[in-house]
């Protein structure tokens, strides 16, 4: 009887564990603003993209169907915000040492590439319909366009007055390599970041892009519910169906132009692109550097972006035999912290005599 009393000591706090962690992320999804507000109006906008979808198919409306799919989507852009938000609190381990902060990069580019195969197959659509206009159902638009321009408007007031968090500093580190041997250095910044390690504390930074993205999706898409809207009330009042072919074909372009920002951002990080927000303070940095006393130039220098906000780089300095080498990192990391580089490696080669 032991083995099997074991057993089941050993199943059931595996069953307990897995509705613990589920529970662990309800909680973290309620407790931080920027994931409450993500999941509450995932919840509304998923609800009124079946309504929509529903209402199109029943109006035989490409218009209304489009923008359907476009809120889908949305949906998918708040999801994706809504698990990266939880993956990047997840600690850093021996395997992804930098913690799973760019979960949110990642989220944005795929999210990405699907809203371009999207706005495509919206686009092509509608220019089949623009050379064959359909009858449609027009009086059973204007109410339901109307209604998806009202959540549009709810969730721009949300994450454009109520999703702005607060930013804390944290502490810096310089790392510099000197003689072949390794010294430490940790400088702090203004403050710390409550609770969160190093790698992990981006956490505000994604919550930037994340409610960036999810912005860009809302307004497109109240863009495109005007639209809905417009084409309606022309086939209402002048008959003019081929209305509602354009609308679907404006819809896909809104689509294409607000996914481009986050397209555009997400691989610059992925491909370590210099951050583009540095490119003019690198340059005053690196002449500030090289006047230091004793520092006879700066060579290798490679700064990338790890999330949003979060700048990392190194740099090889040559100095004179007689430099101190303690002033000179503790001078390099000020200058680069100042400009916003949050973590900084530092290698210091002695001159040859």
């Amino acid at each position: 009887m032991l083995p099997s009393s074991v057993k089941d000591d050993e199943y059931k706090p595996a069953k307990f564990s897995l509705l613990l962690r589920l529970s662990g992320w309800c909680r973290s999804i309620l407790a931080d603003k920027t994931s409450r507000n993500l999941f509450f109006f995932l919840c509304l906008n998923l609800s009124f993209a079946f309504v929509e979808l529903s209402y199109g198919i029943w109006s035989n409306s490409l218009g209304l169907i489009s923008d359907s799919f476009h809120m889908f989507f949305d949906c998918t852009a708040l999801l994706a915000g809504l698990a990266a938000s939880v993956i990047s609190r997840w600690r850093s381990n021996d395997n992804f040492s930098y913690g799973y902060v760019r979960a949110e990069v990642l989220a944005g580019f795929v999210n990405g590439l699907f809203l371009i195969f999207t706005a495509f197959f919206i686009f092509s659509e509608g220019v089949e319909r623009a050379l064959e206009p359909p009858d449609v159902h027009h009086d059973r638009l204007l109410p339901v366009s109307i209604a998806g321009l009202l959540v549009n408007l709810v969730g721009i007031f949300v994450f454009q007055h109520g999703g702005h968090g607060h930013s804390h500093g944290e502490e810096g580190h310089s790392h510099s390599l000197v003689n072949g041997s390794v010294n430490h250095q940790n400088k702090h910044g203004h403050g710390h970041d409550g609770g969160h390690d190093e790698l992990r504390s981006p956490g505000t930074g994604s919550s930037k892009q994340i409610l960036q993205g999810v912005l860009l999706h809302i307004i497109a898409d109240t863009l495109g519910s005007v639209g809905v809207i417009i084409s309606a009330l022309l086939m209402q009042r002048y008959d003019l169906m081929i209305a509602d072919p354009i609308c679907s074909m404006l819809i896909a372009l809104l689509i294409g132009v607000s996914v481009v920002p986050l397209l555009k951002e997400s691989i610059g990080i992925l491909m370590q692109r210099t951050p583009p927000s540095l490119d003019h303070a690198l340059l005053e940095c690196y002449q500030r550097v090289q006047q230091l006393q004793g520092v006879y130039s700066l060579q290798d220098p490679h700064f990338w972006t790890l999330c949003t906000d979060v700048y990392i780089g190194t740099v090889k300095l040559l100095v004179a035999p007689d430099a101190d080498r303690r002033w000179v990192l503790s001078q390099t990391h000020n200058v680069f912290t100042q400009a916003g580089v949050r973590q900084l490696y530092v290698q210091i080669d002695t001159a040859a005599m």
